[in-house]
């Protein structure tokens, strides 16, 4: 057998690489620890914080971005659990979206966090009035104009709340103060456009909403109550524009697709009424009020099985409408259902106990009951 005899190893060669190895881990250790020696600038670390965040909600919300601002205020109170501001803004945008108990709930944050803040109160109100918590609303916004006797916004927000327990003579009071403490604030014009239009003064409403769009063209909230008024003047068009305005500025909210709807329902021209209705319900699948308008909508065109399915829904998800209960109760009766209909007879007089076509509908079924 033949034997290779032996190698030996260069040992110059074997500790040329270890030194080698040695130079690379130390000069990966100075990159990473010490740039600094190696000529390089330090990785800079970026920290979170809430005022950051606190601002960008601010940022969104001027440029009428109403849901980037919503988490932008969300993130604000995680990072930062104890900041009152950021949860009083973002109980005002819930509430802009119609989460009003959620509103109320952030708010009630707000002012526990930070109970000399009068801004927290004067959001605190807002949110409760839209909630329909009218005397608390009254009760908390007092307490923002204690707090800040300067505070426009406040009397603003109280003016509102007078106006929906109709003391008018205070709502004008409060209102007139809120506009010569801060004719530039958008808030200011809008409440005092809501006191006037539960008024029935809708034409200078309509004045007030105008300068509240004016002062704030990035919310579409405005162009919708501007719609509503012009429509009760019966000026269709213009209100139509109002709307469209809306949609424009907003496309995020359903409000403004539902009423552009309800319009066209008016004018008899269900095809664009259902359109409307249908597109509300794309971009929020939870808002009641469209399921209830394409209710009707069915209902008038006599598709009695579609009327069914969507009133249904409109209830499940909380409307609260007599007329929704009544013609629900007649899509039954179409289809010889007096057993399903007269529940739905009996909560719409229980809303409405002056709900006529309710009445007819459970005198219809007590003769069919007793004729059979």
């Amino acid at each position: 057998m033949y034997l290779r005899p032996e190698r030996k190893g260069n040992p110059l060669l074997r500790w040329s690489l270890i030194v080698a190895i040695i130079v690379a881990a130390v000069g990966l250790y100075l990159v990473k620890q010490r740039p600094e020696l190696v000529g390089q600038e330090p990785t800079t670390q970026v920290v979170e914080t809430a005022e950051e965040h606190l601002g960008n909600g601010d940022a969104f919300f001027a440029q009428g971005e109403i849901d980037k601002a919503l988490v932008e205020y969300e993130r604000a109170t995680e990072i930062d659990p104890e900041s009152a501001t950021a949860y009083a803004r973002w109980g005002k945008l819930l509430a802009i979206r119609r989460r009003y108990s959620e509103a109320v709930e952030k708010n009630k944050k707000a002012v526990q966090l930070d109970p000399g803040d009068a801004e927290g109160y004067a959001l605190l109100a807002m949110a409760l009035d839209w909630n329909g918590e009218y005397d608390e609303a009254i009760q908390t916004a007092l307490r923002a104009v204690e707090i800040d006797p300067g505070y426009g916004e406040a009397y603003a927000y109280l003016a509102a709340a007078y106006a929906d327990k109709d003391r008018y003579d205070e709502a004008l009071e409060n209102a007139q103060i809120a506009i010569q403490l801060d004719d530039g604030n958008y808030v200011v014009h809008f409440n005092f456009g809501c006191v006037l239009e539960r008024m029935g003064n809708y034409s200078q409403a309509i004045t007030e909403y105008k300068r509240a769009t004016e002062l704030a063209p990035h919310l579409g909230y405005l162009f919708i109550r501007l719609g509503k008024n012009f429509w009760a003047l019966g000026s269709h068009e213009q209100a139509i524009a109002q709307l469209q305005k809306a949609v424009e500025v907003d496309p995020k909210d359903p409000e403004g697709y539902d009423f552009l709807g309800f319009l066209y329902f008016g004018q008899g021209d269900y095809e664009r009424a259902l359109a409307f209705f249908q597109r509300a319900i794309e971009v929020d699948p939870q808002f009641a009020n469209a399921y209830g308008h394409l209710g009707l909508t069915y209902y008038v065109q006599r598709k009695y099985e579609d009327a069914i399915h969507n009133f249904e829904r409109a209830i499940e998800l909380g409307a609260q409408s007599a007329e929704y209960y009544y013609e629900l109760g007649w899509s039954h009766v179409f289809f010889e259902e007096c057993e399903k209909a007269i529940p739905y007879f009996d909560a719409a007089v229980r809303l409405d106990p002056n709900a006529q076509a309710a009445w007819e509908g459970l005198d219809y079924c007590e003769a069919q009951g007793e004729g059979e």
